[in-house]
């Protein structure tokens, strides 16, 4: 008896490690559809511009249609081109900065015309023989002409891919976009890369809100609030500027700003660290410059006649750079408080014009309508509920800008 109790342990025991055997084995096959590094093509930049239709039927071929039968659809055409890594020629550490000979390129720049984005890529493919492959894409450089017709399709094509990473950045370029995606800067040997660690260290310096495409598609998601991207050019031996922030009103650019603005629209969200100068008078006629380095701001939000009625208070620590003149005794208490005064008074009227041009054109960049809808939900869902009512409402609402200035530092020479 105590041998059969015995083999029929043993048997339940095997029965066992037999199931759990066959419940691992899906799992040993992970790489079933792997592919090689060698076989893709890494997508690392994207430039996307508006092109005449008559241009693009010269340059298009029949890939996804036959205007003999199967025509393409009647819209404006647009022209994408990709940078696409050479194998074996990104550099893995210190060396050779960035140059135009043969021996220096490590990128491979191709364009290509379609009616959307998806049929640019299906063109472009047929010219490239591994497969495109956008999960290191870093960069999407979009014209300001196109821009203004609209990122519906942009955003969709790539919102949907899933090889695309939320951290990479969409920026909108003064005029072309082509042209920076085929800059050669001096100081990277992956033009790329470059663009992307000016952007980068602008939000370290405090010139930037950190304003990936994952956080733009999150903001153009919402009822309340507006998206913004970086506005950039080209400068002289082909580099990048950063001219300020292109703001939206769904899905199309409606403005831009100048490059001071930015630290405006930092200093309503209150966003950190700081890291503009500007100029700041004193007695009459001479000047100094101030250099902020810490923001804070409180955005009470109130229905005044039946209008939203915002509250906000703006803290801003300076340190004085420079004086432009001798006569400036800084080390003053008076002269001091003059300066936190001016700047104050400056300051005030300056936030108040950046909200005013964004109420102008109905963007709500800041986020206002997203406050009024979380604190005030039944004035919300009663006179507002469509994202296209709080366009129209925010040209309407009114301000009350206050703004606290303190110089904490004026250098180890006051005279």
């Amino acid at each position: 008896m105590q041998i059969q109790k015995h083999r029929t342990r043993v048997r339940f025991k095997l029965l066992n490690r037999i199931v759990a055997a066959l419940l691992l084995l899906p799992l040993l096959s992970g790489c079933w559809d792997r592919i090689e590094i060698e076989e893709r093509a890494v997508v690392l930049g994207v430039s996307i511009d508006t092109v005449s239709k008559e241009e693009g039927e010269k340059e298009e071929d029949e890939v996804s249609h036959i205007n003999s039968s199967l025509k393409a659809p009647k819209k404006e055409m647009i022209r994408l081109a990709v940078q696409i890594a050479l194998p074996g020629r990104i550099p893995l550490g210190p060396g050779m900065s960035g140059g135009k000979g043969s021996e220096s390129q490590t990128v491979w720049v191709i364009d290509v015309v379609g009616h959307s984005v998806d049929d640019a890529i299906s063109n472009l493919q047929q010219q490239v023989s591994n497969k495109l492959f956008f999960g290191h894409l870093r960069i999407i450089i979009v014209s300001e002409a196109m821009a203004k017709r609209g990122l519906e399709d942009v955003n969709d094509f790539f919102r949907r891919n899933p090889e695309v990473r939320r951290m990479a950045w969409m920026v909108i370029a003064k005029g072309e976009a082509l042209p920076l995606m085929k800059a050669v800067p001096k100081l990277e040997r992956v033009p790329t890369l470059y663009m992307i660690s000016t952007l980068d260290e602008g939000i370290k310096l405090g010139k930037f809100p950190k304003d990936y495409i994952g956080v733009f598609w999150s903001n153009v998601s919402k009822l309340g609030r507006e998206g913004v991207l970086p506005y950039v050019d080209m400068k002289k031996e082909q580099n990048i500027g950063l001219k300020g922030l292109a703001y939206f009103v769904g899905d199309k650019l409606v403005g831009v700003s100048n490059p001071l603005e930015i630290a405006g629209y930092l200093g309503i969200l209150g966003e950190n660290p700081a890291g503009y100068s500007t100029y700041v008078q004193v007695q009459g006629s001479d000047a100094v410059m101030v250099k902020a380095t810490q923001r804070s701001s409180k955005i009470k939000a109130s229905i005044k006649n039946g209008v939203p009625h915002f509250k906000v208070d703006i803290s801003i620590d300076l340190n004085l750079e420079s004086k432009l003149t001798h006569d400036i005794e800084i080390n003053n208490v008076d002269i001091l408080r003059e300066i936190e005064v001016n700047e104050e008074k400056k300051a005030k009227i300056f936030y108040e014009k950046l909200i005013m041009k964004t109420q102008n054109k109905g963007s709500d960049i800041f986020g206002f309508g997203e406050i009024i809808r979380g604190k005030k939900a039944g004035y919300w869902n009663a006179n507002i509920k469509t994202g296209e009512n709080w366009q129209k409402i925010y040209k309407e609402c009114t301000f009350d800008i206050g703004v606290t200035i303190k110089l904490r530092r004026i250098g180890m020479k006051a005279r």
